[in-house]
């Protein structure tokens, strides 16, 4: 008997231990958080002057704060991943909205999809010319129409009966961004605007530099996840070309019992492995951690079909994840405890 009861002991210690760890496990790491990026890619240290450096820096830092300040508020995820993207849109400095790269017809022809965990539902535009915000026009593809994808003329269209603001294509003019594609065009050679070796921003000369899509991912006090992304797409892109960015699954991805993604890189390579699914993917089936999930897609999968990139992602705990298998890439987030991390190279 005295046996018996040493064993039945021991039992309920060793359940009380596993209950502990378990619980241990699933701690919730940070009540809202919001994470972003601004493109992947050969950026160097030593081609980034100190000047461009702090310029991208000061604009990373003003679209996090946007969003992190609606979270802190008890706002949506929704709102603070448009309101920040919206930040980036404006900025000449990235790839998107008002520095969007030029297609080989001298326009610019933007992409971006928006995911919301809880429903699973989305939207995403494409191709659009006059939308100034193409992350709100996929917003509202989500919330005001029973489609997930419009592009072009019809996506214009609709963001203007739906009463949002139409550009004149002019708006999204920038002399860096037509001269890059001027000298594409010498070459006579679709080449990604990442890759472009001989861009310049305004005095500075950055070589080997990638200019790329925007995107971000936040969790709100309510534990809803969002996950946006917004582009210009490739520099001298031909017929209609669309890469990842509005597509929901390799460029964005949101689930709440896994995580979000937004995703910057080789567009195709994206698609092939849709790769913000498959980090949720691992994540549901195989029980995956974030980490572990994004640096298997990227550094894994990703690589072994020949795509450059990365992705920021954010779990329903809180936990973030940086992963990318290029030379850097613009990056930011802050936690509930309003912690900002603001990173640019491979560390």
């Amino acid at each position: 008997m005295k046996k018996l009861i040493v064993l039945l002991t021991l039992l309920v210690i060793a359940v009380g231990c596993k209950t502990e760890e378990k619980t241990s496990e699933e701690k919730q790491q940070n009540e809202f958080a919001i994470i972003i990026h601004g493109g992947a890619g050969t950026i160097l240290k030593k081609n980034m002057t100190d000047e461009t450096e702090a310029a991208y820096k000061a604009k990373l830092e003003e679209a996090i704060k946007v969003g992190h300040s609606i979270l802190k508020n008890g706002g949506s995820s929704g709102d603070a991943v448009v309101k920040t993207i919206q930040v980036m849109e404006e900025s000449p400095l990235f790839n998107a909205g008002k520095g969007a790269v030029f297609t080989h017809d001298e326009t610019n022809e933007l992409d971006a999809s928006f995911m919301d965990g809880k429903t699973q539902n989305a939207g995403a535009v494409a191709g659009v010319k006059d939308i100034k915000s193409p992350i709100e026009a996929a917003r509202k593809v989500m919330t005001h129409s029973d489609h997930v994808m419009l592009s072009g003329t019809g996506a214009s269209i609709f963001a203007k009966e739906q009463g949002l603001e139409i550009v004149e294509p002019s708006y999204f003019y920038t002399e860096r961004r037509f001269n890059s594609l001027q000298r594409i065009k010498k070459k006579e050679k679709t080449e990604l605007d990442h890759d472009d070796k001989k861009a310049a921003f305004y005095d500075a000369d950055i070589k080997n530099s990638k200019f790329g899509t925007v995107g971000c991912v936040a969790l709100d006090k309510s534990g809803n996840i969002s996950a946006g992304t917004s582009t210009g797409g490739m520099t001298n892109k031909r017929w209609g070309r669309i890469g990842d960015a509005p597509i929901i699954g390799s460029g964005t991805y949101a689930n709440n019992k896994t995580c979000g993604v937004s995703s910057t890189g080789w567009g195709e390579y994206f698609i092939r492995g849709q790769v913000a699914y498959d980090i949720s993917a691992q994540m549901e089936y195989q029980q995956k951690t974030l980490k572990e999930a994004t640096k298997d897609v990227i550094q894994n999968r990703l690589t072994k079909l020949g795509g450059t990139g990365g992705v920021v992602a954010l779990d329903k705990k809180g936990n973030m994840s940086f992963e990318f298998n290029t030379a850097g890439m613009y990056r930011a987030s802050m936690n509930d405890k309003g912690k900002l991390v603001l990173k640019i190279y491979k560390e």
